[in-house]
């Protein structure tokens, strides 16, 4: 279900910022979630992980699965400031919050190959790391714009690292995916999407197998 529309004025990203998103097709977003929060998304992450039968269409193996976008915790910390503003500026024009789970790959699990979600579709992906995150744990490689050559590439993948509180926010067409978790540590994040409002029509029909409970009405302006 969706309520009326609201429309929420979203601030610029600062033009340092603006211009390696701009360059690479990707931001890391260091300490963007205040640490009073972090133990609050990691228990939403927990208390969420429950039965396969939670959800609208059945998830891969290897993974650990949190049905969380009802938790108000979890909305706020995904209208972080920063996160919206690189979002904006991704988009280049209206946009809403489509959706947000959460995942972590299992120990000795959780390789993807490199792919590309939404291609063409001016779709912007964002990782909340709520663990520290690295090459041994399963954290995200991307291949940065400059080096997208098409088909993706492993050889030109970055393996990104850092702590607990970072936002990762990308344009879903950049070459992604995630590693193996080689040493077992936990390492939890909220996955999330932000869509142009231009394709509200289309992705509401997909609500229910994408298990989408929360209100998705608000608009943000760039």
């Amino acid at each position: 279900m969706t309520g009326a529309p609201t429309s929420t004025p979203v601030e610029p990203l600062p033009a340092e910022q603006a211009a390696v998103l701009d360059r690479d097709g990707y931001l890391l977003l260091r300490g963007a979630v205040p640490e009073a929060w972090r133990q609050g998304l990691r228990d939403a992450f927990d208390a969420g992980v429950g039965p396969p039968d939670q959800w609208g269409a059945p998830k891969g193996p290897g993974w650990r699965h949190a049905l969380v976008d009802l938790d108000p915790r979890v909305r706020r910390a995904c209208r972080a400031p920063a996160l919206l503003a690189a979002a904006g500026r991704l988009v280049g024009g209206p946009f809403y919050f489509s959706q947000v789970e959460g995942r972590e790959p299992l120990p000795g699990s959780g390789h993807q190959p490199l792919h590309r979600d939404g291609l063409g579709q001016h779709c912007v992906a964002a990782l909340i790391f709520l663990d520290a995150y690295g090459p041994d744990n399963g954290a995200t490689r991307v291949v940065p714009r400059p080096l997208d050559l098409g088909a993706p590439d492993e050889s030109l993948a970055q393996i990104l690292a850092g702590e607990a509180g970072d936002i990762l926010v990308f344009d879903a067409d950049l070459p992604h995916g995630a590693t193996r978790n080689q040493v077992g540590a936990r390492r939890r994040s909220l996955l999330l999407s932000f869509r142009p409002e231009a394709d509200r029509a289309a992705d509401t029909a997909t609500r229910v197998l994408r298990t989408v409970r929360m209100d998705t009405a608000e608009v943000f302006v760039p």
